[in-house]
């Protein structure tokens, strides 16, 4: 079995940029290891704070953002880290090269019962500002905390997945993995239904039509209020996910981050084959305004998000 040092040691890429990705893997790893033993430890209830976003912080936020914080400020590569559960970004090394974009544990609303959850992350040049485009990160991944943890890695052509084994190494499990063009499955939370707009409404109803409508086949609606597990299952399978821009969430923008949710997804699944959109342009060409910003996100299998432009396109 090849493990991720090996793995990492034999790509054509800058090695200093490769220790960045180790230390997320090793961040990413002790997160498993606090995961496991969370109940019985009583961590996985709320830490009575609340981040930047106004959002109630678990116990397991702010573990999992020390543990990030912990593996890249003890690597001399990094610069800068920018995290969902910090206000303002942290300058790390001054020598550093790289900045870390990263939601330390994506879904930890999912915590009290046992649901996959995840670490985000995105790695760009730290000379160039915090404010980049998604077309300039030069690595991108996240690990998927479910019955095995998964760590899903690009560095913009390909996509790989590795296990994390009982040593606690990670070891390569999949290579160059492709998200099929086609699939029956779309994840959205369709409780939101009434805020939609009508290119949203208008592909949604068509899926649920099935084979009696326009999309002529049968869909599965699949919605895990994970955004890792959710990705995970379409990057295995197949399928689009959509989180779009409506009229409760568009006076922020949208729903989800741009630089540490948004971006890193869209270049996994985009380095997979698929396709990424916020319904109006293509996801890694936005430019930030701010290292907190939000975006709708809908990406995954070429076909469904080419439909949902079709829909947008008509507007």
């Amino acid at each position: 079995m090849t493990s991720l040092a090996d793995w990492l040691a034999a790509q054509p890429i800058d090695q200093k940029l490769a220790a960045v990705v180790a230390s997320m893997a090793a961040a990413s790893a002790e997160i498993a290891a606090v995961l496991r033993e969370a109940p019985i430890a009583g961590q996985t209830g709320l830490a009575g704070q609340t981040n930047v976003q106004g959002e109630a912080q678990k116990a397991l936020d702010v573990i999992s953002n020390d543990i990030v914080l912990g593996h890249l400020k003890a690597n001399a590569e990094v610069s800068i880290l920018v995290s969902e559960e910090l206000d303002e970004a942290v300058h790390l090394n001054p020598g550093g090269a790289f900045l870390v974009a990263t939601d330390p544990l994506d879904g930890s609303s999912n915590l009290d019962v046992n649901v996959t959850v995840g670490t985000i992350f995105s790695v760009l040049d730290a000379g160039k500002g915090l404010l980049q485009p998604g077309t300039a990160q030069l690595a991108a991944g996240y690990a998927a905390y479910g019955p095995a943890t998964s760590l899903v890695l690009t560095f913009g052509t390909a996509v790989v997945v590795f296990t994390l084994d009982g040593s606690g190494t990670f070891v390569l499990t999949q290579d160059d993995v492709t998200v099929p063009a086609a699939s029956g499955e779309y994840a959205i939370n369709t409780a939101r239904e009434r805020f939609w707009d009508a290119a949203t409404r208008q592909y949604v109803a068509e899926n649920v039509a099935g084979e009696t409508g326009p999309a002529g086949k049968r869909y599965n609606m699949r919605w895990v209020g994970s955004m890792v597990a959710d990705i995970h299952r379409i990057l295995q399978r197949g399928g689009i996910f959509l989180y779009p821009l409506d009229s409760e969430t568009a006076g922020k923008g949208g729903r989800l981050r741009l630089l540490y949710e948004a971006n890193p997804m869209a270049m996994i699944v985009e380095a997979a084959g698929g396709r990424s959109t916020t319904g109006r342009q293509r996801i890694l060409d936005l430019v930030p305004d701010a290292i907190h910003q939000r975006v709708p996100v809908i990406l995954g299998s070429a076909d469904e998000v080419a439909r949902v432009d079709t829909w947008y396109a008509r507007e």
